[in-house]
């Protein structure tokens, strides 16, 4: 999951176009000391009036320019320079995002194990709990527990089950916290959430 989301996550595909950027940039520096190849067309005319034939003629030229560049005055040098510096901030930045992107899983991912983990022990705390609560509502009706005692067992068993819903909500969270660090999440993620919730 953690090497998936290192390259789907929004932040690192976001990363890695810059970096392509950065590249195509100094390769564009670079070519400061190529010459250069353009093509060059002209149209012209001119109105003829008076004499003979009185009319227009017309011109047109078509060609080939070639630049070659002598001395910059190290101008492409130092545009080399400065392209290769964010080339390397722009590595340094896809690095860092894969990094905290992995770092944002992994945390996710054990939270949500955790959670899953609490989920059940809190399942069988409520069955232990309900177990609690019958046999002393059963010793209370016998006349070996008194009516404090099945109160307890009933606090008992409603603190369980809010400390469950809790755990159960924290999972459904730490689903989508975890879907959202790893770059996966979809739309149909909260839909399902919201129709859990509404149940």
């Amino acid at each position: 999951l953690v090497a998936q989301a290192q390259t789907i996550h929004p932040s690192v595909r976001r990363a890695d176009l810059a970096l392509a950027f950065a590249k195509l940039e100094t390769e564009r520096a670079r070519a400061g000391h190529l010459p250069t190849l353009d093509a060059v067309a002209r149209a012209g005319g001119t109105r003829v009036s008076g004499g003979n034939s009185p009319g227009t003629s017309s011109t047109l030229s078509l060609g080939v320019q070639v630049n070659v560049p002598i001395y910059s005055g190290y101008s492409v040098q130092n545009r080399i320079k400065e392209t290769l510096s964010l080339e390397e901030r722009s590595r340094n930045d896809l690095d860092a995002a894969r990094r905290a992107v992995a770092q944002a899983t992994r945390v996710s991912f054990f939270g949500y194990q955790s959670g899953q983990a609490q989920v059940k022990a809190l399942e069988a705390a409520e069955s232990s709990s309900q177990l609690a609560l019958e046999a002393t509502q059963l010793g209370y009706r016998v006349g070996v527990r008194v009516n404090l005692d099945v109160l307890d067992a009933q606090r008992q068993l409603f603190t369980t089950q809010r400390d469950l819903s809790k755990a159960r909500y924290d999972v459904l969270l730490n689903g989508l916290r975890l879907r959202q660090a790893s770059g996966t999440m979809q739309p149909t993620d909260i839909n399902g959430v919201n129709a859990m919730l509404v149940k």
